[in-house]
């Protein structure tokens, strides 16, 4: 099994939602040039080629084939949950980049409900709440993890730095060209890496073929989205484990 080294990283070649990238004031740009790390991708849906027929209306999560690889005693479970799993995917992915593993998403989810990261009340839930989200990641995951403010400078230092960072920003950046949203934030994506015009995103609610992975978004665009906060992920070892950890659910 994989010990957590990381993998490669590639030049940032313009993908999906890079279509519109442009150059001009690069806001966030790496010093060091375009950094793009090689990470899995997951999709908050087990079934990452009908996001948009889901989001879209025309299928039901329930009716995704692949449901029961998420974990969920029933379609119903799954369909509840897979709208409120994009900090989960996130993790999946950064899970899957440094130690090889991507644990069934209600499995972390349930974990992150134990460590008060989703709080949940009846049909509602309030979260990802970030704090203590990251103290799960540190303890349960022995990567580094912490939330923080960040702005889009900040952002590609991380990256060059050779960590993954997930960000708050409006579920509309699937469509980076689209209108401006009303506010900012309500979403997780992935940082994955950084060039001179773009931020480079894994979109867990992203469309296929567009906007799903390595999707890059010019530096201009994502500050319509972006509510300036995250949370910073390193790799194993500077968090506490510097061996896989037990898969098994915590109190299993």
């Amino acid at each position: 099994m994989p010990t957590g080294a990381p993998r490669g990283v590639r030049a940032g070649a313009p993908t999906g939602a890079s279509a519109g990238a442009h150059a001009g004031a690069a806001t966030g740009a790496p010093a060091g040039g375009p950094v793009v790390h090689e990470v899995p991708y997951h999709a908050q849906w087990e079934s990452a080629e009908l996001v948009r027929v889901i989001i879209d209306g025309q299928v039901d999560a329930a009716e995704d084939p692949r449901w029961g690889q998420s974990g969920a005693a029933t379609p119903e479970e799954y369909a509840w949950w897979s709208w409120r799993l994009c900090g989960v995917a996130c993790l999946r992915m950064a899970l899957d980049h440094w130690w090889g593993l991507a644990p069934p998403a209600l499995t972390l989810a349930g974990e992150c409900v134990a460590a008060g990261a989703y709080v949940r009340d009846g049909e509602s839930l309030r979260g990802l709440i970030h704090t203590p989200f990251a103290d799960y990641v540190r303890r349960r995951w022995g990567l580094a993890a912490q939330a923080r403010e960040l702005a889009p400078a900040e952002l590609a230092a991380e990256v060059a730095g050779g960590r993954l960072v997930m960000v708050s920003v409006h579920p509309a950046i699937r469509e980076p060209a689209g209108p401006a949203p009303v506010r900012r934030g309500g979403h997780l994506v992935l940082v994955v890496g950084a060039t001179d015009t773009a931020v480079v995103i894994h979109n867990p609610s992203g469309f296929p073929g567009e906007s799903q992975s390595f999707a890059h978004v010019p530096w201009r665009s994502f500050e319509r989205f972006y509510a300036g906060r995250g949370i910073v992920l390193g790799p194993p070892g500077t968090g506490g484990a510097r061996s896989v950890p037990d898969q098994q659910p915590v109190g299993s």
